[in-house]
């Protein structure tokens, strides 16, 4: 007899672990890693120095928040511009400059996007999240979901960066299992960034081939402007 497989709420937030690890390592080009342990949580909230949420909704519902301090903060913004190309003198010095909430909504946009792939390709059901909100903070903040869901659970994961410096996620969710009925095939994972490395590949070898070809002619006729003809 076939074994039924179930999704716990556990197993979603190892999901949404593995989607804030992938994003932030790629985009920074450096190693974050979460946590082994889960903690169970009754509420959750922004914390100082720098908070981010999202909501999303659809075949479930739930609340994610990581909370960064300064200097966490500051790595990843540092980070991720740096592998982007912009020089170090060019960067924000402090946690609370724009351009570092812009950066970190960014990367929260992503993963949460990341996320919601991985929910449709392996749970076979779509969630919707809405524009991540970040601030700077100085002092707890309480946030909850929707009071009419049933049986909310709240989990905390701490994450730590290549220079060690620690910030986390929270997640609160509906309690919900996922059973599995019949088997299936799991959907490829589509890279957006190898499709669009491949067509700029294509582009350039495209161009290459144009000029190897039209080269040979103004060759010929830069010759014949020299002789005069």
């Amino acid at each position: 007899m076939r074994k039924t497989k179930v999704v716990t709420t556990e197993d979603i937030l190892l999901k949404l672990c593995q989607s804030v690890t992938a994003v932030l390592s790629k985009a920074t080009d450096s190693s974050v890693h979460h946590s082994a342990m889960v903690q169970k949580i009754t509420k959750t909230s922004l914390k100082p120095d720098f908070g981010c949420f999202v909501l999303f909704d659809g075949g479930f519902s739930g609340l994610v928040v990581i909370n960064f301090d300064a200097k966490s903060a500051l790595e990843l913004y540092k980070k991720y511009m740096s592998h982007m190309g912009m020089p170090e003198e060019e960067l924000a010095t402090l946690h609370t400059s724009d351009e570092v909430a812009d950066v970190l909504g960014e990367l929260m946009n992503q993963i949460v996007g990341d996320f919601t792939g991985k929910v449709k390709r392996s749970l076979q059901t779509n969630i919707t999240q809405n524009q991540p909100k970040m601030m700077a903070i100085n002092k707890n903040i309480n946030v909850t979901i929707d009071s009419n869901i049933e049986r909310p659970q709240a989990r905390r994961v701490s994450f730590s960066t290549e220079d060690n410096n620690i910030f986390y996620l929270e997640l609160a969710m509906e309690r919900t299992e996922f059973i599995q009925l019949e088997e299936f095939e799991e959907a490829e994972e589509i890279n957006p960034d190898a499709i669009l490395e491949t067509e700029v590949a294509k582009k350039l070898n495209g161009k290459d081939a144009k000029s190897a070809k039209k080269q040979p002619v103004d060759e010929t006729d830069s010759l014949m402007d020299d002789l005069g003809i």
